[in-house]
């Protein structure tokens, strides 16, 4: 509840009034000051690099209604031939938290390619738990997506 006095005529009167909740949880992971996918990571570079690479404003493309930065032109026009193979997994939510059944934060450095499929995490001990049993983890998770998408916002 919010509560907040306003002063009236000498007098002070205490004034509640509730606050409603609402979801800012969104399909696709963003920066939640610029709403760059993946807080700006290239998502193609985490197939194709040694490491994820942070992607540039000049090599930009609108995919799912959320601007995706890339570190090349040619990384961004691979993931226009094919955005569902290189966009992260369950929208670059916490795959384990998902296979859990609850939609978690990520973090885009904790990360691993399984199957040809990009999956971040929460914390590396969320990833090792995913590696222990991957192929069991990633099919939870998508039987999980199909409903805690649901409830998430667009944009």
């Amino acid at each position: 509840m919010l509560a907040f006095v306003l002063p009236l005529s000498g007098m002070a009167w205490l004034a509640v009034a509730p606050v409603q909740a609402q979801s800012v949880v969104t399909l696709y992971v963003t920066d939640p000051l610029t709403g760059i996918g993946i807080y700006g990571m290239d998502p193609v570079s985490y197939f194709t690099e040694p490491d994820p690479q942070q992607g540039r404003g000049d090599f930009e493309y609108i995919w799912q209604n959320v601007p995706w930065h890339f570190a090349s032109a040619a990384n961004r026009d691979i993931f226009k031939g094919s955005p569902e193979i290189y966009a992260p997994q369950f929208g670059g939510h916490g795959a384990m938290g998902v296979a859990r059944g609850y939609v978690s934060d990520s973090n885009p450095a904790i990360y691993t390619v399984f199957k040809q499929r990009l999956y971040l995490f929460y914390s590396a001990a969320n990833r090792e738990a995913f590696l222990l049993a991957p192929d069991a983890a990633a099919i939870a998770a998508e039987a999980n997506w199909v409903e805690l998408s649901k409830d998430l916002s667009i944009r």
